[in-house]
C-alpha cells in the first residue's frame, strides 16, 4: 500500500463518506473500489462515466468549469516542480 494525502471537495467528501457507510467499509477501502471501477471502464467511454458522476452528486456544467478554472489558476501559481526557490 502507498499513503497519499489529496484534497477533496465538500461534495466529494460526502459521497466518498456515504459510499463507506452503504458497503460497510472504510473510506480508504471505498475509494480503493471507485477507482479500480473507474479504470476497469475503456477509455473511450471515460467521459461518458465522469459526467454521469457529476450529475450523481448534482454538479453543474457551470460548476464543474468553474472548478476546472479554478484548478487550473492555482497550478499556474504554483512553481513548477524542482523549481528553485529564491
Amino acid at each position: 500500500m502507498v499513503k497519499s494525502t489529496f484534497v477533496l471537495d465538500v461534495e466529494s467528501a460526502g459521497a466518498l463518506e456515504r459510499l463507506a457507510h452503504d458497503w460497510k467499509v472504510s473510506k480508504s477501502e471505498a475509494l480503493r473500489r471507485a477507482i479500480k471501477q473507474a479504470a476497469a471502464v475503456p477509455a473511450s467511454d471515460r467521459a461518458s462515466v465522469l459526467r454521469r458522476m457529476q450529475r450523481a452528486i448534482g454538479l453543474s456544467q457551470a460548476d464543474a468549469d468553474h472548478w476546472v478554472a479554478s484548478v487550473r489558476a492555482e497550478r499556474r501559481a504554483r512553481p513548477a516542480p524542482g523549481a528553485r526557490r529564491r
